[in-house]
C-alpha cells in the first residue's frame, strides 16, 4: 500500500522556521515528481513547491526566498525548509507524489505561526 507520510509540523512565532518532511513508501520515489501543497479552511488547496526528478524546483511567488524544497531520493523523502514564517503561512501542508496520471497525497501536517 502506497504511503505518503509527512511530519515536522507545529507552532511558531513569526520569523521563525520548520522543516517538513514526507517519506514515501511503495512507490519508485526516483520516478516521481514531488509536491508540497497547502489548504486553509474554506480555501481551495494551494500549490507551494515542486521539485522534479532533476531536481528543477519552482515555488509559489507568495514563498519564494524563504521556502525550499529538496528531495533524498537515496531514503525516499522530500522536505520543505520553511524560513521567515509569517501568519499566512498558517495552514495543513500535504505533500505529492505525481508521476503522469498517478498521484498520491500524505495526510498533511499543521503548520501554525502566531503573530
Amino acid at each position: 500500500q502506497v504511503q505518503l507520510v509527512e511530519s515536522g509540523g507545529g507552532l511558531v512565532q513569526t520569523g521563525g522556521s520548520l522543516r517538513l518532511s514526507c517519506t514515501a513508501s511503495q512507490i519508485a520515489f526516483s520516478l516521481y515528481i514531488m509536491k508540497w501543497y497547502r489548504q486553509t479552511p474554506g480555501k481551495e488547496r494551494e500549490l507551494v513547491a515542486v521539485v522534479t526528478r532533476g531536481d528543477g524546483t519552482d515555488y509559489a511567488d507568495s514563498v519564494k526566498g524563504r521556502f525550499t524544497i529538496s528531495r533524498d531520493n537515496a531514503k525516499d523523502t522530500v522536505f520543505l525548509q520553511m524560513n521567515s514564517l509569517k501568519p499566512e503561512d498558517t495552514a495543513v501542508y500535504y505533500c505529492n507524489a505525481q508521476r503522469t496520471a498517478t498521484q498520491y497525497w500524505g495526510q498533511g501536517t499543521q503548520v501554525t505561526v502566531s503573530s
